[in-house]
Formats: C-alpha cells, sequence, structure tokens
C-alpha cells in the first residue's frame, strides 16, 4: 500500500497528475513573467525611440538640459536654452533692491510677445506660443516654503509648477512649458538665506541669472532641425523639381552643375519660397522663417540686508543731521555775540 492507503500503482498515478498540475501551473507562471518583463522592455525601447526620433517640445525643454548639463550656465555666460532656442527675444525681470535675511521676495520675469501668437507646431499646425523661463539664484536662495507664500502669491502663482534643475542645485528654479498668453509674467516666491544659521552666507550684493522663452527651439537636441526653421539649400545648383514626400512634406531636387542631383526634405510647416527652375547658391533660403518666437536672458543683482546695517545707518544720519542743526545754532550764537561787542 502506499500513501493515504491506496495502491502503489494508483499512488503513482496521482502524483504524476499533481506534479502535472504543479508543471503547468509553474510554466504558466514563467510565461506571464516573461511577457511582463518583454512589454517593460520593449515600451522602454519605444519609449527611448521616441525621445531621440520624435522629441516633442516638452521633452526638449527643460528636460534635456537637465539631463546634459550640470549647470545651465555656461562659463561664457551663455544659458544653454539658447543652444536650442537660436532666436533671440527681449526678457525683463523684476528683482527687489535689498531684502532681509529670511524673508520672502518676488522676483518676476517678464516674457513679452503679441497676445494670441501662434508658431507651427511639431506636426506643422498653427499652434499657440508656449512660455518657460528658469531662475539662478546665488547660493542659499531657494524656492520659499508653500506655506510662507502669502495670499496674493498663492494667486499669482495659480496653475504654475516649480522645479529645481537637479536634486542638488535647488537655488536653480525652472517654470514650464507654460500656455504662453496666461503667463507673460511668472513670479518666482523666493526665500532669501539667514547669515545667522548659516556661515557660508554674508551680507552682501548677490548676482541673480535669468532667462525666458517663448514658442520651439529651431534645433532639436538631437542636433537636426526642427520645422520651427528656414531651410537652405546644401548645394548650389538649379531646381528640378518638387514633390510630396511623408507626412506633406516637401522634397526638393536640385541639380548641380556637376550632374548629381541633391534632395533636400522640408517638412510640414515652413512656407517654400522657391520654384522649379529656379538657380540657387549653398545656403540659399528655400523656405520663409516660421518662428516667432525666440530666448532672452539677463542678469540682476539683489542686496542681502541686516537690519543692524540699516539701523546703524539711519543712527548715522540722524546724528549727523544733529550736527547740522548744532553746528547752525552754533554759529548763529557767535554772530549775536559779535554784534553785542560791536565786532
Amino acid at each position: 500500500m502506499g500513501r493515504n492507503g491506496l495502491p502503489y500503482r494508483r499512488q503513482a498515478m496521482v502524483d504524476l497528475i499533481i506534479s502535472s498540475k504543479n508543471y503547468r501551473l509553474i510554466s504558466r507562471a514563467k510565461n506571464q513573467t516573461m511577457r511582463q518583463i518583454f512589454s517593460f522592455f520593449l515600451g522602454s525601447l519605444v519609449l527611448g525611440l521616441s525621445l531621440v526620433i520624435f522629441p516633442s517640445t516638452s521633452w526638449a525643454y527643460p528636460f534635456w538640459a537637465q539631463q546634459n548639463y550640470e549647470n545651465p550656465r555656461e562659463a561664457t555666460g551663455k544659458i544653454v536654452c539658447a543652444n536650442c532656442h537660436l532666436a533671440s527675444k527681449p526678457t525683463q525681470v523684476e528683482v527687489p533692491q535689498s531684502v532681509g535675511a529670511d524673508s520672502v521676495f518676488k522676483t518676476v520675469v517678464k516674457i513679452p510677445y503679441k497676445q494670441n501668437s501662434q508658431e507651427i507646431g511639431a506636426d506643422g499646425s498653427k499652434v499657440p506660443l508656449q512660455v518657460g523661463a528658469l531662475v539662478m539664484l546665488p547660493e542659499g536662495f531657494k524656492l520659499a516654503p508653500q506655506d510662507r507664500w502669502t495670499d496674493k502669491i498663492k494667486e499669482e502663482t495659480k496653475g504654475v509648477y516649480f522645479t529645481q534643475y537637479s536634486e542638488e542645485q535647488e537655488n536653480i528654479i525652472l517654470v514650464g512649458p507654460l500656455p504662453g498668453d496666461q503667463n507673460k509674467e511668472i513670479v518666482f516666491p523666493i526665500l532669501s538665506p539667514d547669515p545667522a544659521t548659516n556661515s557660508n552666507i554674508h551680507f552682501g550684493k548677490y548676482s541673480i541669472h535669468v532667462g525666458g522663452n517663448r514658442g520651439r527651439g529651431q534645433v532639436y537636441p538631437t542636433g537636426e532641425k526642427s520645422n520651427n526653421s528656414i531651410f537652405t539649400a546644401s548645394q548650389a545648383g538649379v531646381i528640378s523639381n518638387i514633390e510630396s514626400g511623408e507626412n506633406d512634406s516637401n522634397i526638393i531636387t536640385i541639380q548641380t552643375e556637376e550632374g548629381k542631383s541633391i534632395t533636400e526634405n522640408i517638412p510640414k510647416g515652413p512656407d517654400l519660397i522657391v520654384n522649379i527652375g529656379d538657380k540657387v547658391e549653398a545656403g540659399t533660403s528655400l523656405s520663409n522663417d516660421p518662428n516667432i518666437g525666440g530666448f532672452g536672458q539677463l542678469d540682476a543683482e539683489v542686496v542681502l540686508q541686516s537690519p543692524a546695517r540699516i539701523y546703524g545707518l539711519i543712527a548715522f544720519f540722524m546724528g549727523v543731521t544733529l550736527t547740522q542743526i548744532l553746528l547752525v545754532l552754533k554759529k548763529k550764537q557767535v554772530e549775536k555775540v559779535q554784534a553785542a561787542e560791536g565786532i
């Protein structure tokens, strides 16, 4: 007799059936795990290729700069956003002349452009402009915690999401992309440091670096031109053919003097300004410039002021004023004495 009082042959059949069921369960679990791993790998691969082949506006700014530059400001003073946003546009900033220690103040970045302006989107359609801003604060300065925001600041920053450039650099703050028509002025609530609690901070003058962008860039992070740019002829020759390509693009064929046929692919968005039979030189524009946005940067200064210094300065001014009054009174007294003595 086998286990459970069954004959050996029957027990062997029961064990075989149980083993077969366990094997199927284990195989099914392994297959599900492999499918999950494969799905995760495939999804990651598709996402990675999408970032490289089809970069979008939101990925390009500010994600690419954060991933490729430890510091957004180069040694020359240029902010790296200008590497993709080649057009130059004005940016304005309002910063208090001086602030006290451990106090909240506002830095307002203004990004002016014509209301309801539209640009060429990645798919070639007309889309509203988006804006973004970067504020590089001195060491020790950072975004003020929300529990210290006033009701006015909360109202002015409604719908605005602030991010740090990196986990280690809380003094560099990014905003965007945001709808441009509603965010031409972006308010950054800043908390100043306290030298009493941080020995590395001292009272004095500090520099603030600001960058403001409106619209898409002319170059993708991969180095390729976006459809928000001018396309030019790579070689001189005569345009022999213009035909439609994929995704409503235009393929221009240029016949060079050596008899070679060079093709230029113009994506959907820019308008062609050449026709068949036109003679072009190397660098000649084949399309118009659809870009209406751009990037601008500037520097500002703020003084971290000590209350004791202000009180001392006030006391000094009062002392000088009092001294001047006493001198005037003394002078009048001397004049009266001289008049009485007939001098």
